[in-house]
């Protein structure tokens, strides 16, 4: 088993090595309105349909880059990048465009003309030889240029390497003169995917499993295992990458669930494991086979829920949902299965050694349960659960109070920290020009009657309309189509990508175009990275409710299988609906209103990305109902073996809880490694799911659960008559196994113990 495992990764690699993956940073959302204006223009108008670019220049203190020294060191810098083979050069464009019988590449524009009726040069322009230079705006102090080009593809399409090559290409010439070179917000780089905070996460995941499993061989069985299984899953993706878009976004999720789930299912089996050998004397081979049929058939049935959360997100019908989702639901599965089959083989090679000798004599000490901290605590919650109830309530909906004001987007690198080139680069361009030039919009015109040109007249009144909106500091013609049908404007808003007023600006364009085609015969389309992220977050925000509820009503039909009882169903599903609703709002606190931002590394405010409700109802769903089964099973289990009342809940609760901790703990460890990672949408996502983690698995599973369980008491396991003979018995925690091995072998029966359950007596060391 341990060769076909080792067989696999190194086949995965070998195909990597020679096909190379290739990560995207595209969020597309087919059917969105700017969506549909980039295909439009993709096919009638391909030369301005490509990927926007964007430089900045910062000249030396106390020089001006159009200055006689710096100015032509600056179009040197320009016509290097021209030069990469995916720039689209606008000299040679509007040269091929100008043969006989073309249209012009660029419609005439309102400028000021000099006495010889020549026209002079926008305001800004870089002239070097008295030549303009293409696409090179200077600032008015003459300290920062912004350099706007474009590909002749969208850049997640462009061949591996480009970006880089076109950075390269300006800062040749600009460095030797001391200029500096920053990427726009348009060239954000590929997401670092194992960072310093990653490694620092799984270092804290191995401590909690060493002070859990009590030796070190015990605690690196569960790390190995993740890292095998994630490598399986993810390597998988990137070998079948030529196939479909992977986004980077995608690959990092699924490495943080690959390593959440892949720890805390081994850390299930192998806890169990431990256990039986150390109160039922069993050796290691029997222990191992009975932990897999016993834990691993809840390790089992807790990977399908997450599996089963993940793929819902497939009704959404939206393709970067659904690459995302299908991606992590197979990492997943992979971990189930790596847990299933690898790790029983390498607790085959371990064998007795799995115990330490000093977890064998501390379990020889008998400690004294009533002294269980965990014991304690659920005393304490059942002695006081109706306050436990309110508190725990209180608590969630103060967190969930920010989610009223949420605002989603896709960030920019505005949302950088400080001192990286995305965010100086931001900056430079807003300090020069103005927040808007971080985002320009592009609209596309075209007349209202198919095949009919554009009249320059009302070209011309479009531009001097728009120009004069409130909320826009330019617009500007940027391009026509041959047969004169469709022209492109630049639209530069006086608002940042991420404001409330650029997202009014863009429905206010898009509001005007019957008018416009009504009064001029032209109408309008917005797109543009700006308006894209509009529309997405729009598009998910629409769909939410529509998961949510997907999601909610399986909660109830899968823990109504699992516990056959009415009300464990509804309470853990609502108690999940309290743990969502405060994680958004935690996010919302953190990263919109700023509330210890600076505590994660952060110095500005943004809007909260437009996945991140979706992604994290999945995620956290699949992970809260792993804690729901192993947590209330045990309560379950004691009840059937003759524990009544809250007694059963302080059995069942100190059991299990043990385990529960752990597996949260590492979770929240490995999830909180990508808080620090420098990219504004990873750290997002590490931050929604290591804080809905927290308060899901302490607020809700270890301390609202056993108080509603001990509210109730045995009535929690009350189930119609009629509908207890339709559902299957599932039998989850495997007890009905544990029953025919003790009847088999006469072992001491274990129903004091439930399977999968972690002892009160369990070794720590």
């Amino acid at each position: 088993m341990i060769g076909v495992w080792a067989a696999l990764l190194v086949a995965l690699v070998g195909a990597l090595v020679l096909n190379p993956p290739k990560l995207s940073t595209e969020f597309r959302i087919d059917g969105t309105p700017a969506q549909e204006v980039i295909d439009e223009l993709a096919r009638e108008l391909p030369e301005v349909s490509g990927g926007q670019g964007s430089l900045v220049f910062q000249a030396p203190a106390g020089d001006r880059l159009d200055s006689e020294l710096l100015g032509p060191v600056l179009a040197e810098a320009v016509q290097g990048v021209y030069s990469v083979e995916e720039v689209v050069d606008p000299a040679d464009l509007m040269q091929s465009q100008q043969q006989p019988g073309a249209a012009p590449a660029t419609p005439p524009r309102s400028t000021p003309e000099t006495p010889g009726n020549a026209p002079s040069a926008p305001p800004g322009t870089l002239v070097v030889g008295g030549q303009p230079v293409l696409g090179v705006t200077v600032s008015e102090d003459g300290r920062v240029a912004l350099f706007q080009f474009q590909f002749d593809d969208q850049i997640f399409e462009l061949p591996q390497g480009t970006v880089a090559d076109t950075v390269a290409a300006a800062e040749a010439p600009a460095e030797e003169a001391g200029v500096a070179v920053l990427p726009g917000a348009t060239l954000q780089e590929i997401p670092e995917i194992i960072g310093v905070g990653e490694i620092v996460g799984l270092a804290v995941a191995a401590l909690v499993l060493v002070v859990t499993l009590g030796s070190v061989v015990a605690a690196g069985l569960p790390l190995l295992t993740a890292l095998a299984g994630v490598g399986a899953g993810i390597g998988g993706a990137f070998a079948l990458a030529h196939l479909f878009e992977l986004n980077s976004l995608s690959v990092v999720l699924a490495l943080m669930l690959g390593l959440a789930v892949g720890i805390d299912y081994a850390l299930f089996i192998v806890n169990r494991q431990r256990w039986l050998i150390l109160t039922r004397g069993l050796d290691a081979g029997e222990a191992t086979g009975r932990a897999v049929g016993t834990a691993g058939s809840a390790v089992f049935f807790a990977g399908t829920t997450v599996v089963i959360a993940l793929t819902a997100l497939l009704v959404v019908g939206i393709s970067l949902l659904t690459v995302m989702a299908l991606i992590a639901a197979a990492t997943v599965a992979i971990a189930v299965l790596v847990a299933l089959t690898l790790l029983p083989a390498l607790l085959g090679l371990v064998k007795e050694r799995i115990c330490s000798p000093r977890a064998r004599a501390r379990q020889a000490g008998h400690r004294d349960r009533s002294r269980n901290p965990a014991r304690r605590w659920v005393g304490l919650v059942v002695r006081y659960r109706w306050a436990a109830v309110v508190l725990v309530t209180a608590v969630a909906a103060l967190l969930a109070l920010p989610l009223s004001s949420m605002r989603l987007g896709m960030p920019s690198a505005e949302s950088y920290g400080s001192g990286t080139p995305q965010r100086e680069g931001y900056d430079l361009v807003a300090e020069g020009f103005g927040e808007g030039f971080n985002g320009p919009l592009v609209v596309a015109a075209r007349t209202a009657e198919p095949g009919t040109p554009i009249e320059p007249p009302a070209l011309q009144e479009l531009v001097a309309d728009l120009s004069a909106l409130d909320g826009v500091q330019s617009a500007m013609p940027a391009g026509l189509s041959q047969d004169g049908t469709i022209a492109v404007l630049q639209v530069v808003p006086t608002t940042g990508p991420t404001d409330e007023a650029t997202e009014d600006l863009v429905a206010e364009i898009r509001d005007r175009s019957a008018q416009y085609g009504d009064d001029l015969g032209i109408t309008l389309g917005v797109t543009g990275l700006t308006a894209i992220g509009i529309d997405m977050s729009q598009r998910l925000s629409e769909v939410l409710p529509i998961y949510l509820a997907v999601v909610l009503g399986l909660s109830l039909i899968v823990l109504l299988l699992v516990f056959r009882s009415i009300l464990v169903p509804v309470k853990a599903t609502l108690g999940f609906l309290l743990s969502i609703l405060a994680t958004f709002g935690a996010t919302t606190a953190v990263f919109q209103w700023g509330w210890l931002n600076q505590v994660f590394g952060l110095d500005s405010t943004t809007v909260v990305m437009s996945v991140i409700p979706i992604i994290a109802t999945g995620v956290l769903y699949g992970l809260a109902m792993d804690y729901q089964i192993f947590l209330v099973s045990s309560i379950r289990e004691s009840h059937v073996h003759g524990h009544h009342g809250t007694d059963s809940v302080t059995d069942g609760f100190t059991q299990a809880s043990r385990v529960v901790v752990a597996a949260a703990i590492i979770m929240t460890a490995v999830f909180g490694g990508f808080i620090f990672n420098a990219d504004p949408m990873v750290k997002q996502v590490g931050f929604a799911l290591a804080v809905g983690i927290l308060i899901d698995a302490f607020l809700i599973r270890l301390t609202l659960v056993p108080a509603v369980m001990a509210m109730f008491g045995d009535r929690a396991w009350w189930l119609p008559a009629w509908l207890d003979r339709l559902l299957p018995d599932l039998d989850v925690e495997g007890d009905k196994l544990v029953q025919r091995l003790n009847g088999e072998h006469g072992d001491v029966p274990e129903a004091a113990e439930p399977p999968g359950r972690e002892p009160a007596s369990a070794p720590a060391g």
